[in-house]
């Protein structure tokens, strides 16, 4: 127990006071912050009507570095197989939901998924470009604005269950962009690489992580199939898919592979291959909702505003530009692709959560800066804050746009 220290070392003032918790053991303290989270992201759910992930984020700013500093960013280190698991769970049950014979079905559906990731990459580092930033550092922005974040994405669907076609084609986008997105990093990171870099080992590598990562992924969902036969109908079920969503993730890194893509691959198959006899829990159950608890905490605790008012320009172009791109190619295909105007602005309001999910299944810590180290420190700090911004608010976001906007059926 004495890896995880998210708190402070001494123990000899009383646990209400702020030395006290800096103080805590750590699995006391990870405990009291948990209970600190649901209680008040329930309570600001029912007095505000404020998405619970938000609440759940408020309380890990809270403990940050940027006010009380109960914890440090480089203590969750120690945390992170942990937190990785808990986007594992989410990301597997993401690639359960979606229906990518939908693609092939309407060919203009499968242009927007591209292009909405596609428009909001390239407008964001042309605009960085533009304000002065370096082109190989706007790019990796650009890249990151890809992608949407599937973790906020399928914590929101749990809590209003919303049903229709905006719903639907969110859940696709997002798969794919997410992946997209990992895709679009590994290329920027052979093009920093420099000129001296091997491109035909490169692109061999490149084959390797999506063959391997596709094949892990639908090994696994086989397996779940195969084995599901002697589970089904307990409630051992959940336990079996958590098994295999563990082994699919720690092989993925194991083997440098991708996990995302692992994961969302594994979902589709097994829907595939089970249809109406999967049944998935939402989170997988009660123990990937302890873990979804800790992840908005630890997102929260991450939330970073360094250079907020120095940056703001580069901050609020990051924000506005994808949010232009993202929704010009939803409008621009619109129509041909079913859906209505009313639609659109929702499916491109819904699309706005920023992910850093493209990065972070990628590294070994949740330190950027080692993991980008090619990238220009303001560019970077600029790209965090914004990421920052729009992880908060992103679950207000698409709650908005689902119940809102598109006004969506509920489930129940």
């Amino acid at each position: 127990m004495t890896a995880l220290t998210p708190f402070a070392r001494s123990a000899s003032a009383p646990l209400w006071t702020l030395e006290g918790l800096r103080g805590a053991d750590p699995v006391l303290g990870l405990a009291l912050l948990m209970l600190l989270a649901v209680v008040l992201a329930e309570g600001l759910h029912r007095a505000v009507r404020l998405p619970r992930a938000c609440g759940h984020m408020l309380v890990g700013a809270l403990a940050s570095p940027l006010v009380l500093r109960l914890l440090e960013r480089s203590e969750l280190d120690a945390w992170k197989p942990l937190i990785d698991l808990a986007i594992a769970v989410l990301v597997f049950e993401l690639g359960t939901r979606i229906r990518p014979r939908w693609l092939i079905d309407n060919p203009w559906l499968a242009l927007t998924c591209l292009l909405e990731g596609a428009f909001a990459g390239v407008a964001v580092a042309l605009s960085l470009v533009a304000l002065g930033a370096p082109s190989l550092s706007a790019a990796v922005a650009g890249v990151v604005a890809m992608s949407t974040s599937p973790v906020i994405t399928m914590v929101v669907l749990h809590e209003t269950r919303p049903r229709g076609q905006v719903t639907e084609r969110l859940l696709l986008m997002t798969a794919l962009n997410s992946v997209l997105a990992m895709l679009a990093l590994k290329v920027w990171n052979v093009v920093a690489a420099g000129p001296g870099h091997d491109l035909l080992m490169t692109g061999t590598g490149a084959l390797y992580l999506v063959s391997a990562s596709f094949l892990l992924g639908a090994v696994c969902g086989l397996l779940l199939e195969l084995f599901s036969r002697l589970v089904r109908g307990t409630s051992a079920m959940p336990v079996l898919q958590v098994a295999l969503v563990i082994i699919a993730s720690m092989l993925a890194v194991q083997w440098t592979l991708s996990p995302l893509f692992a994961l969302l691959v594994a979902g589709m198959v097994a829907r595939a291959r089970m249809r109406h006899g999967l049944t998935v829990e939402p989170q997988l159950g009660s123990v990937g909702a302890a873990l979804s608890v800790v992840l908005f905490i630890c997102l929260g605790v991450l939330l970073s505003a360094d250079g907020l008012l120095a940056l703001w320009p580069w901050v609020l172009t990051i924000i506005a530009v994808r949010l232009a791109g993202k929704g010009a190619a939803v409008a621009l295909l619109a129509r041909p692709s079913g859906l209505g105007w009313r639609q659109s602005a929702a499916l491109t309001l819904a699309l706005q959560p920023m992910s850093s999910l493209a990065v972070l299944l990628a590294a070994d810590t949740f330190d950027w800066a080692s993991q980008l180290a090619a990238v220009d420190r303001p560019v970077l700090q600029a790209l965090l804050v914004a990421t920052a911004l729009m992880q908060l608010t992103g679950p207000l976001w698409t709650t908005l746009a689902l119940k809102r906007v598109a006004c969506e059926s509920n489930a129940e």
